[in-house]
């Protein structure tokens, strides 16, 4: 028999909990802290190959995307690159000061706005469309020939693609302009001229990106349960019923993900493809804030000013991922968290 331990009591006759009890009681609290350590020791050992094969990518983050923020600061100087960020002098909020006045940041950020938005509203169908024609193939063969041609761009650099369109486009050699001139019209020049530019940006990115970017979307497709598409074929649900009302559902969750990322993308309209595309001419439709912070920076050596410019554009993609994601938990009870 467990002995019995007679508990005292004060002296307002309630029972006071004997040292025996609270000692057992103590025992045991101090002793899962102690298991639930061990328990996690074991579980990182038993997986610490998992853990190795991560350094790799947080040695990348570290060194590539949190070590340089600390240039920062810079942002909050009149930095001199001789005297370097200990020696330069403070001048707080004055460069977003500038930036906030300066007209010919308002038409880069407007430009930026434009761009991001063509390609939001016109490629970002594109890649969801050629997902489900492709999935709707039935021969192999065909639907892997076209995949390997709409995919093939992503893998050429915008200096391949600028240079291989300079010569379509070209005014006086280009195969457009030989269609344009066949029909009677006037030769273009498309990129010099800034009712064009624009539209040639968005046209190239994308003719480069759109294969790539159904990848996503035909895997999302692919692990869709097929006894759905079994059930509706026997119900007499057609290709097009069937493509509405389970392969887009299914791959809503997805959309959703690729749409929240490129919302918060929407400041970075495509630095190198229109750095490689466009030339003083057309500053006034075709410069983005990427361009503009690498003219600013390199060019005009103004260090200060392009690091106020690039903490700006990082500040609102941030909010913009933020509240996107907000908006879609909101709209579509789908999120990224």
């Amino acid at each position: 028999m467990k002995p019995f331990i007679r508990n005292k009591k004060d002296s307002h006759g309630g029972c006071k909990v004997s040292h025996s009890t609270a000692q057992i009681s103590q025992s045991s609290s101090s002793a899962h802290p102690i298991k639930e350590r061990g328990r996690r020791w074991k579980l990182f050992r038993s997986n610490l190959d998992t853990y190795v094969l991560l350094l790799p990518g947080l040695a990348f983050l570290l060194l590539f995307k949190y070590t340089p923020m600390y240039g920062i600061v810079i942002a909050f100087q009149d930095f001199n690159i001789f005297d370097g960020i200990s020696g330069s002098r403070w001048v707080g909020l004055e460069q977003f000061q500038k930036l906030v006045h300066s007209d010919e940041f308002m038409q880069v950020f407007r430009n930026t706005l434009l761009i991001s938005f063509y390609k939001i509203f016109l490629l970002f169908p594109i890649p969801i469309l050629l997902a489900l024609i492709l999935n709707e193939v039935g021969k192999m063969w065909f639907k892997r020939s076209v995949q390997t041609i709409v995919y093939l761009p992503h893998f050429l650099s915008w200096v391949i693609i600028s240079g291989l369109f300079v010569n379509i486009l070209s005014p006086s050699t280009g195969i457009v302009n030989a269609i344009i001139e066949s029909f009677g019209g006037e030769p273009i020049s498309f990129l010099i001229d800034n009712n064009y530019f624009r539209s040639v940006v968005v046209f190239t990115a994308g003719w480069k990106e759109a294969g790539w970017n159904a990848i996503i979307f035909i895997a999302a497709i692919a692990s869709i349960d097929q006894d759905q598409y079994e059930a509706a074929s026997m119900d007499g649900a057609s290709r097009i019923q069937k493509m509405i009302h389970i392969t887009l559902p299914g791959i809503a969750p997805t959309i959703v993900l690729v749409f929240i990322l490129r919302i918060g993308n929407l400041l970075d309209a495509g630095t190198e493809q229109i750095l490689t595309l466009y030339n003083p001419v057309v500053y006034e439709t075709g410069d983005v804030i990427g361009t503009y912070v690498y003219r600013i920076g390199l060019g005009k050596m103004d260090y200060s000013f392009s690091t106020a410019v690039g903490l700006f554009n990082s500040v609102v993609g941030f909010l913009l991922i933020i509240s996107g994601n907000f908006l879609s938990k909101k709209l579509v009870k789908r999120s990224i968290w």
